[in-house]
């Protein structure tokens, strides 16, 4: 690997400080005791608290002023200026640690440990006297320049989107403002967590790796596991292992899952996605669109405090009812097409019509689908529930109690895309075999997605599952919205790229 003059100049020092005695990397703990954030907005209204503080962080401006430096360090909580002067650090004779180290052998992404007291600058800054320091690590790459313009626009090398995504490390380092969207993450997923948890249901954990890809209808990646001579699947959904608890006599259970589908790539699509799953016994579908929309509320409220998120340029408003509106009369509406009786070779008809492109292998369920995918889903931008699909679309959802040939399903659509997918789960064995054996029959026209008969699944289901409803949400897709990022990328700390050439 051919190394930069910078990076060459950097490992050049890092031999000086093991020369002077310094290890560049030390194994001794540092005990922290405050933080950036805590120092800034505390200081002023109890600084007896900040007489003797120790406080690590990665040097981030550095200004070298004689006997005497400024820099600036950066913790997980922000920044915070210090003063080094050489007398206080070096009270003795000898002046190397200030002379040498300090002022010659550190650099801009080093990282390091201080002890001292806050005080306020002539410029009113807040800021650390350092009476002691201890080199932490000694970075060997520079980080990429940083600047500020006159509108207080900040500037960086790391702005390309794939070198983002590439080096999320440097992304975090160099635009801390980045960490905001992980935490309001992890901010939404407790917030979810809490109200489940709230109401006794139990979170629970699934296989990842699977006999069968079964529980949607996706295309999976396939390994191989060698001491049991068997292919096996990354799951592409956990909707079937979570009924199969049900059927054990759990009343709810939930999973935060990672999932897997080997499909395409784009803006809201990566082939390693996190999925929530919930399975509630002796409810309907009905009630699991009320409990969505209580729980979405919610989430906006804990991390907004406002029912009301901007993405982009549009305000999406999460207050309960959100919109229902069947899959037909959305269809009849955004088309003018009424698809509801219409056969396998007059939907294709119709997607020619409207310019959608098909292919031999489709089925009735598959061209519906592609239908309003096209012209509905785009259409919604506040929150509404697409109610009542054709049975061809829902191998595992329970008949509609009134209406022929239709399930009972719901879809949540924000922002023109799919947010949630919730049945009334089918518990008849002998009508989920027959939906089954019609997946096949589509598996056997090409269609890759198709699903698989799973027996083990439907033996479960003959020992009796009682009425539940399930419901799947995509955590990335509603961190997106609420966190307003345009890409999946932007809420993934590490998305599938395309491998480097190093």
């Amino acid at each position: 690997m051919e190394l930069s003059e910078q990076e060459q100049i950097r490992r050049g020092k890092l031999q000086d400080l093991r020369k002077a005695g310094i290890d560049p990397y030390p194994p001794e703990l540092f005990n922290v005791n405050a933080t950036t954030s805590d120092i800034l907005a505390n200081y002023e209204r109890d600084k007896l608290n900040y007489k003797n503080i120790s406080i690590a962080g990665r040097i981030m401006v550095f200004r070298i002023m004689g006997n005497a430096a400024f820099a600036e360090i950066q913790d997980s909580h922000g920044r915070i200026q210090i003063y080094v002067k050489r007398d206080e650090i070096c009270p003795g004779e000898d002046k190397t640690l200030y002379n040498t180290v300090f002022k010659k052998l550190l650099d801009i992404g080093d990282i390091i440990g201080v002890q001292g007291f806050v005080f306020t600058t002539n410029t009113g800054t807040i800021s650390i006297h350092v009476t002691s320091f201890k080199l932490l690590n000694k970075a060997l790459r520079p980080l990429p320049v940083v600047t500020v313009d006159a509108e207080g626009k900040t500037h960086d090398e790391v702005s390309d989107p794939e070198m983002r995504y590439r080096q999320r490390y440097v992304d975090l380092i160099v635009n801390p403002e980045v960490r905001k969207v992980f935490t309001q993450r992890t901010a939404l997923i407790n917030s979810m967590r809490n109200f489940f948890n709230e109401r006794g249901y139990l979170e629970v954990e699934t296989p990842i790796l699977q006999n069968i890809p079964g529980g949607a209808t996706a295309r999976p990646f396939i390994t191989h596991h060698n001491a049991l001579d068997i292919p096996l699947y990354l799951r592409i959904a956990n909707e079937l292992y979570l009924k199969r608890l049900i059927v054990g006599g759990f009343d709810a259970v939930y999973e935060f899952a990672k999932d897997f589908r080997n499909e395409g790539m784009d803006r809201t699509h990566n082939p390693e996605f996190t999925q929530m799953e919930i399975y509630v016994a002796y409810k309907d579908y009905e009630w699991m669109m009320n409990m969505t929309e209580e729980m979405l509320e919610k989430i906006a409220l804990d991390l907004h405090d406002s029912t009301t998120v901007q993405f982009g340029e549009k305000n999406i408003d999460f207050r309960r009812p959100f919109k229902r509106v069947c899959l037909y009369d959305s269809i009849k509406e955004m088309t003018g097409f009424d698809v509801s009786s219409m056969n396998e070779k007059e939907l294709a008809e119709v997607c020619r019509a409207l310019k959608i492109e098909t292919t031999p292998s489709m089925g009735k369920g598959k061209l519906i689908d592609e239908i309003f995918s096209a012209r509905c889903e785009p259409e919604y931008i506040q929150p509404t529930f697409i109610t009542d699909y054709p049975i061809e679309m829902s191998p595992l959802c329970k008949k509609h109690r009134s209406k022929r040939g239709l399930v009972e399903r719901f879809e949540l659509m924000i922002n023109g895309k799919e947010i949630c997918n919730a049945y009334s789960e089918l518990n008849d064995p002998i009508d989920q075999r027959e939906r089954f054996e019609e997946q096949m029959k589509l598996a056997a026209r090409g269609d890759e997605e198709a699903m698989t008969i799973d027996n083990d699944f439907l033996r479960a289901l003959e020992y009796g599952m009682p009425p539940t409803s399930g419901m799947g949400m995509g955590i990335d897709r509603l961190t997106m919205l609420m966190t307003n990022s345009p890409s999946i990328q932007d809420v993934l700390f590490f998305p599938q790229m395309r491998p480097e050439r190093f």
